[in-house]
């Protein structure tokens, strides 16, 4: 059985272009991939600029991208973080409704309330969220809403960024939150290596659901992992997790190109179950995305890409160019502009995401 599969656009940096996200859209459809949630941090106005009208050029994307999506048989959704909304005032409520309104009008299926990347040590933060939940339910037209919590993995790095966790917080969270609504969920790390049925199985105990999976791999999005290109195929996801999941999203890798090979990976991990071998797979999903020769040299480099680091590479970095400079994909065109450090990620731009 293969759970619902998805795309959330939910990095840092160097944002995909229209053009990458349909035709990532197109390309995955057919692989299980059945939504597309766009929640870039580079999007201010979803996050710390929220509360302002979205630029209209902006809006008629979104809604050239959800038309494309809903013709595509893909869901669209849009996730917003009311940044630092803790309490429904009037002012809040009327910014809310707002964007709300703008999210139905560009035509999204699936609304995400994201409350990530804010102080979670605050009083009453779940009997709080639950009501701005409740109000958003209220006031939208979405047929799904999707809740990240504050702290939406066991990481403890999470309290060393937005201070510690409220007690019982998931399972207040759980309890007052109707179980129609799904929740996001990171795993035992924010990047996790693995996610086990056991842990899956305590958490649907804490939400009372089961747990809507956002997959921090391939994403590469920070200062050490953008030295890397996030290739290799899925592991650690065994096929027995789908009947204890509402959903499996993946956090893509910078590169949209790229990107295709380990989500086609991961489709063949649920597809094909105990069969399922992560470096045949990858080799057939480089196969499929960059042509046989392409995928070849790639599957030869990826100690390279993907173990080494940017910085770390050495005289290694002028034979990569040599191999890839000049090809006439845009496969390689990624690994070059990777090279020439088109994708870096600073300390600087994820504080301000």
């Amino acid at each position: 059985m293969q759970p619902e599969l998805g795309i959330i656009e939910g990095f840092y940096g160097k944002p995909w272009s229209w053009e990458a996200r349909a035709e990532t859209v197109s390309f995955l459809a057919p692989y299980g991939y059945r939504f597309y949630l766009y929640a870039p941090k580079f999007d201010q106005h979803l996050r710390r600029r929220w509360q302002e009208p979205h630029p209209d050029a902006l809006a008629a994307r979104l809604k050239s991208l959800c038309t494309h999506c809903r013709e595509t048989g893909v869901r669209f959704g849009i996730g917003l973080t009311p940044f630092e909304l803790y309490d429904l005032d009037s002012n809040a409520r009327s910014a809310l409704a707002d964007k709300l309104q703008l999210i139905d009008d560009i035509g999204a299926e699936d609304l995400g309330i994201l409350f990530d990347d804010m102080r979670g040590d605050v009083p009453d933060l779940a009997k709080k969220q639950i009501s701005i939940v409740e109000w958003a339910a209220a006031h939208t037209r979405a047929t799904r809403i999707i809740v990240c919590p504050s702290y939406y993995s066991d990481d403890p790095v999470l309290d060393r960024v937005f201070g510690d966790r409220p007690k019982s917080y998931l399972e207040d969270l759980g309890s007052g939150i109707d179980e129609k609504i799904e929740m996001f969920w990171t795993g035992e790390e924010v990047i996790s290596r693995e996610f086990s049925p056991g842990h899956l199985d305590r958490v649907t105990d804490q939400l009372k659901r089961k747990p809507f999976l956002w997959d921090n791999y391939p994403v590469n999005d920070g200062g050490r992992m953008s030295q890397y290109l996030h290739i290799r195929g899925f592991t650690g996801r065994p096929s027995s997790n789908a009947g204890r999941i509402a959903a499996h999203g993946i956090n893509p890798a910078l590169q949209p190109t790229l990107n295709r090979i380990p989500a086609i990976t991961l489709s063949d991990s649920y597809r094909q179950r105990e069969s399922y071998e992560y470096g045949e797979s990858f080799r057939r999903a480089c196969a499929e995305v960059l042509g046989p020769d392409l995928g070849a040299k790639v599957r030869q480099d990826l100690l390279n890409l993907q173990d080494i680091g940017l910085d770390r590479l050495g005289d290694k970095e002028k034979l990569l160019r040599e191999r890839y400079a000049g090809v006439k994909h845009p496969g390689a065109e990624e690994i070059v502009a990777w090279l020439d450090g088109a994708y870096r990620i600073t300390d600087e731009i994820v504080q301000t995401g």
